[in-house]
């Protein structure tokens, strides 16, 4: 029975953090569209305010690869 719930849980762990990323970054890629049609030298910060939550994917997937290493 504990098998089946360590693949579960590590893609609970990737499932999660892409989900909530996705979600991010449609709010962040709005604001930061309309951001860019009135000050256009805010590209720089928009772009670092886009990629920021693509960490939260990383560190899913690192806390995937635990609990896929810690249940073998």
């Amino acid at each position: 029975m504990e098998t089946l719930w360590v693949p579960l849980a590590a893609a609970l762990a990737i499932a999660a953090t892409a989900l909530a990323t996705g979600w991010a970054q449609s709010k962040i890629g709005a604001a930061a569209a309309a951001a860019l049609a009135e000050k256009p030298e805010l590209r720089t910060t928009a772009v670092l305010m886009i990629a920021l939550p693509e960490t939260m994917v990383v560190l899913g997937f690192v806390i995937a690869v635990l609990i896929l290493l810690k249940g073998v």
